[in-house]
């Protein structure tokens, strides 16, 4: 009978004991769970972060510190900035953007903007410059020496090269040797352009004999 109730004491106080460390525990951790629920807790996460310090080492073995600044990290909204930028007023240049009209191009007198060496080499050049003459027209080489055309019909007339081997019979308007157009036919000459050179019109006497 004694062994029996010494087991039945030793298992009240093992129930007692345990219970008394349960209760410990949870006085321990009673106040991080009311922290962590608790409003202050994201108010204070939100809060600027302060400067940061960092420490370097020097050549010499001597530490230094360093202080980063942590304004850049900020997520609070500035009011003052956001005010100031609702007063800045738009200033244009009097143009209205809604019709469509071209700009005023400014006009930049001529000579403006350079020295005096560069005016003078200016009017230097000018002065020396001539246009390069207009080379004269190569003479054609045909001769004109009769008409082989009837009172009453239309003009044509006889043309032959230079030595005289070709004969050619045209009227206004016909092309010779491949390249001399008939431009009109007068009583003692006649007005002929080579299309090759795109040369102007030339006069070509009348040959008698």
């Amino acid at each position: 009978m004694q062994l029996g109730l010494e087991n039945k004491k030793k298992t009240i106080w093992a129930a007692v004991l345990g219970g008394i460390a349960l209760v410990a525990v949870l006085y321990q951790l009673l106040p991080m769970m009311t922290e962590s629920s608790s409003p202050g807790s994201n108010a204070q996460a939100a809060a600027p972060v302060p400067a940061a310090t960092r420490v370097t080492s020097r050549p010499g073995g001597r530490a230094a510190k360093k202080v980063v600044s942590g304004d850049s990290l900020d997520p609070t909204l500035r009011l003052d900035l956001l005010a100031a930028s609702e007063q800045t007023q738009y200033e244009g240049t009097g143009r209205n953007i809604f019709v469509s009209q071209a700009e005023d191009i400014p006009i930049v007198p001529r000579g403006a903007g350079t020295t005096d060496h560069q005016k003078a080499a200016e009017e230097a050049a000018q002065a020396t410059y001539t246009p390069p003459p207009i080379p004269p027209a190569r003479p054609i080489p045909l001769k004109f020496f009769g008409f082989a055309s009837q009172p009453g019909e239309p003009k044509k007339i006889f043309l032959s090269d230079s030595a005289g081997e070709n004969v050619w019979v045209a009227g206004e308007g016909e092309i010779v040797n491949r390249r001399y157009r008939v431009i009109h036919i007068l009583p003692t000459s006649v007005q002929m352009q080579d299309v090759v050179d795109s040369g102007p019109p030339q006069n070509i006497p009348l040959t008698q004999g």
